[in-house]
């Protein structure tokens, strides 16, 4: 059952809020599936869009280590300078200026049942309204018998840092179908998402649970089941369709990024100082990234991941057009023009960091095979076609570097810092 392009379209524009019509989609090709095109002039540095996701949720073990954000939007809860004290592990690290910390802790709510907490009254109604009567544990929120808590104990125990992807995503979902009055507008919605055959799934789930995937995912599902049956999907909870929606979220999830320090440190760039002053402020932002990259090394931030309906038609280039961010600090995903963008031109976004997109046509084109399965045919690699593919000594080595990391350690749409 699946939604028009329109009614797809007209859902993002108006749970966005600022999304501009200037955007559509279409079916580019049986290999590339949909795209996102422009229908008028987006000049370079213009936002094209703004989109909330259907589903987000903060990674578990993200949590546990306690990134405090808030249960809804992603939203850092933690003050700046506490913040610095957590990821220094110096509980007397001060932060000049703080007057530039936006986090308003007189605005937190939690939930009266099980505490978890939320950014605004806002989110909290938010969440309370989408999924949230399904999911709240009550009590039980500290029960390892609660039915969810078993649940995400055993993905933490399959799923290590660095984490890209949330079973929690998935039970968000179903939460939403169980509560919606209107069930099957939420099931042609989810019904979006690009599908890939039986094989591709498999090779989707092998690469994010590892060697031991089928029985791992067959514990998952049956888990999953216990905690969150319901009819309205009765798909999703067979072998098949488990593995489906598994590798839908572990293809389009995309990652999110905040950081009340990161908003600080931005806050503090666009101070108008004295040249003295500035270099002060600059030496002991330099200095407090050296402290945390000693401490707590490169996890700086509250991470999740949510499912974007138009951002996820954007298609991969090695030369994107535009970039993802998350500026206010919280779920809602910036799409910015990095060029000019002619009306019916697609527009483009890379599935790779910087570092990735400087390396070989060959490095390139193996990152995205392994890790979503398409071979890259943007003007960059095909202006380098004619190269050999074998890759450079350098790249080589870091290769093998990266073959000792966690499968999934590139799987997942690059995280945005904000």
């Amino acid at each position: 059952m699946a939604a028009s392009m329109c009614d797809v379209f007209s859902f993002c524009v108006g749970v966005a809020g600022r999304a501009r019509v200037s955007v559509e989609v279409r079916f580019v090709s049986s290999a590339k599936g949909k795209g996102l095109f422009a229908t008028q002039l987006i000049r370079k540095g213009e936002t094209i869009f703004v989109e909330r996701p259907l589903v987000a949720a903060q990674f578990l073990w993200n949590a546990l280590y306690r990134y405090r954000a808030c249960d809804h939007c992603l939203r850092a809860l933690e003050k700046a300078e506490e913040n610095a004290q957590r990821l220094t592990g110096k509980p007397g690290q001060v932060l000049p200026h703080p007057e530039l910390c936006t986090v308003r802790k007189d605005l937190h709510q939690n939930c009266p049942h099980c505490q978890v907490m939320y950014c605004s009254a806002e989110c909290r109604l938010a969440a309370t309204e989408q999924y949230h009567q399904v999911l709240c544990p009550g009590p039980s929120q500290d029960d390892p018998l609660h039915p969810l808590n078993k649940l995400q104990e055993a993905w933490r125990s399959i799923h290590y840092p660095p984490e890209t992807a949330s079973i929690m995503l998935m039970a968000r979902m179903v939460a939403t179908v169980k509560q919606a009055k209107d069930k099957d507008r939420w099931i042609r919605l989810f019904s979006q998402f690009c599908n890939k055959t039986a094989s591709e799934e498999e090779e989707i789930v092998h690469k994010l649970l590892g060697d031991k995937f089928k029985g791992q995912l067959e514990l998952l599902r049956r888990l999953f089941t216990e905690a969150l049956y319901e009819e309205a999907v009765s798909q999703w909870f067979t072998p098949d369709g488990f593995r489906s929606l598994f590798a839908l979220v572990g293809t389009n999830g995309q990652g999110i990024g905040t950081s009340s320090l990161s908003q600080w440190v931005h806050a503090c760039d666009t101070l108008e100082l004295k040249p003295q002053d500035r270099e002060q402020l600059d030496a002991f932002i330099d200095q407090l990234y050296k402290d945390i990259e000693a401490a707590t090394g490169e996890f700086l931030n509250c991470e999740g991941s949510g499912l974007f309906v138009l951002q996820s038609c954007c298609n991969h280039s090695c030369v994107p057009n535009a970039e993802t961010s998350f500026p206010e600090n919280n779920f809602l995903l910036h799409v910015t023009a990095l060029e000019d963008i002619k009306p019916g031109e697609e527009i483009c976004i890379s599935y790779l960091d910087c570092c990735q997109r400087e390396r070989s046509r060959h490095s390139r084109h193996k990152i995205l095979r392994e890790n979503y399965l398409f071979v890259c045919s943007c003007p960059k690699c095909l202006a380098e076609a004619d190269e050999p593919n074998v890759t450079s000594e350098e790249e080589e080595e870091e290769e093998e570097e990266e073959e000792g990391e966690p499968e999934d350690a590139e799987l997942g749409d690059e995280m945005t810092d904000v």
